[in-house]
């Protein structure tokens, strides 16, 4: 099965391809791309792959982008730090909806149910011998995207809450040969600078940390701690100013001061206001 995965953090994607060669050791990656611009280029000029992994939020935009600019015909499977887009990922090509970090167990599974997906046309086919397998696939695929109700949520899109580890409360920072703990409590806030991670305390001190930023906003209490955007997750006492920016986003102002501008995208801006208490 070739499978090509559309993800803009380069150690994200690297993680899933080596989870898919454990998982499933005969597929392969015929294809990593970083942004929308990427990945309608590839799909234009490569082979159809059998399978697509598609992150959600990329460089240059939503991969939801993809589909309005060129014809996907392969099943998709989604990954994402964030559970909000599982209605709209289920009416495109979705056969799955995965949130990171993508687990062992909920890859087996979503490659699974591909599996038995082909096992049931497969068998339609050779009794009926008309259609192809990708016919019958695409054909399925738009019958599951008329199904999916427009107010009901993916059934596998959030674990029950009673599955989810407890938040974690320090970090292990190194400094040349030395070792120490930074408690979550000291922590401001969480960014990314050149595919790197880092955390800033109180006191404005900045420490590497050995986590992308998909990966901490799974770890973090998300009654304290908010994804504003792809490079800033922030704990709810650094969040200085909030400004009402345009095209409805809001700009942040953080405390300590963050070397960057911070601005919350349209579609974030609603649930950052109820998590501020609206």
């Amino acid at each position: 099965m070739t499978i090509l995965i559309i993800e803009d953090e380069e150690p994200t994607a690297r993680k899933l391809q080596r989870l898919l060669t454990d998982v499933a050791p005969t597929t392969r990656v015929v294809g990593m791309t970083v942004s929308v611009e990427e990945s309608v280029d590839w799909l234009r000029i490569n082979p159809r792959p059998d399978l697509i992994f598609m992150d959600i939020e990329l460089a240059d935009g939503q991969s939801f982008d993809i589909f309005n600019r060129i014809a996907v015909t392969s099943p998709v499977i989604f990954t994402t730090a964030y559970d909000e887009y599982a209605i709209k990922a289920f009416k495109v090509n979705s056969i799955d909806y995965l949130l990171k970090p993508v687990k062992e167990a909920d890859l087996r599974q979503a490659l699974d149910k591909l599996q038995q997906l082909k096992n049931v046309l497969t068998g339609s086919e050779n009794k009926a011998g008309a259609n192809t397998l990708e016919v019958s696939i695409t054909n399925l695929l738009q019958q599951l995207q008329q199904a999916v109700p427009a107010t009901t949520p993916a059934i596998s899109a959030t674990p029950a809450q009673s599955t989810l580890p407890s938040p974690r409360d320090r970090f292990l920072i190194r400094q040349g040969q030395r070792l120490f703990s930074v408690s979550t409590d000291e922590v401001a806030y969480f960014f990314s600078r050149n595919k790197l991670s880092f955390l800033k305390t109180r006191d404005d001190h900045e420490w590497l940390v050995d986590y992308t930023m998909d990966e901490l906003s799974q770890m973090l209490d998300p009654r304290r701690f908010f994804r504003l955007n792809r490079q800033v997750l922030a704990e709810l006492r650094a969040i200085d100013k909030v400004h009402l920016y345009f095209n409805g986003k809001l700009k942040i102002n953080l405390r300590p001061a963050f070397e960057e501008e911070v601005v919350v995208s349209r579609e974030r801006a609603g649930d950052l206001k109820s998590w501020l208490g609206e």
